[in-house]
């Protein structure tokens, strides 16, 4: 199993760091506000810890459950304290009317995180094509991107213990794509299935 350690103290912060616990990891919550990073490791049980904020995760996998915008910023402010650590951002750069990304190139909120984290950090994008609740309770397939093959598959049996399938669709330029998944997922809820209550998922056909 998996050390990890949350960056934030949110909604998506509260149901990984749930599901990380069932799945038998351990799970260190990191938040600004104290009280709340305190608050929520009781209510998660299952031993878990906090960790004081800028101070160097436990975790080997950081995963940062922040809102888009205060990503970089936060992996930037932890600095090396990231050093050789695996960091998931899960995060959706959705404009304000949830018809675009807030950034206009070809770029991802993950592909800044590595331009921020130290360099022998591995940044790897996963979670943000499922909604929130669907994770809780739900087997989604999870989809993840990123270039460093030994962080992927970290991050693949960290996936697998919380009873879910990852599928790798490349390297990190593909969080790009992923980040207009999540983008395709609200444009779904909202016609074509007409509810958030599913998940993109890959169905094979037998051979």
């Amino acid at each position: 199993m998996s050390n990890i350690s949350i960056i934030g103290t949110g909604n998506m912060a509260r149901t990984l760091g749930a599901r990380a616990i069932a799945g038998g990891n351990t799970v260190e919550i990191m938040g600004r506000d104290q009280s709340k990073a305190t608050d929520l490791a009781k209510a998660l049980g299952g031993g878990t810890t906090t960790g004081e904020w800028s101070t160097a995760p436990a975790g080997d996998i950081v995963i940062v459950a922040l809102l888009h915008d205060g990503v970089v910023p936060a992996v930037a402010h932890y600095g090396d304290a990231l050093a050789g650590k695996v960091i998931i951002d899960i995060s959706n750069p959705f404009n304000s009317t949830f018809d675009g990304l807030a950034h206009r190139e070809e770029t991802s909120i993950a592909q800044e995180v590595a331009k921020a984290a130290p360099a022998d950090a591995s940044v790897v994008k996963a979670f943000n094509t499922v909604f929130r609740h669907v994770l809780e309770e739900g087997r989604p397939d999870v989809f993840i991107a990123g270039d460093d093959a030994q962080a992927k598959a970290s991050v693949e049996a960290f996936i697998e213990s919380l009873g879910l399938r990852p599928l790798d669709v490349g390297g990190l330029t593909m969080a790009h794509w992923l980040e207009g998944a999540g983008l395709v997922t609200v444009g779904l809820a909202n016609h074509g299935v007409g509810n958030p209550d599913f998940a993109l998922s890959i169905t094979e056909l037998p051979v």
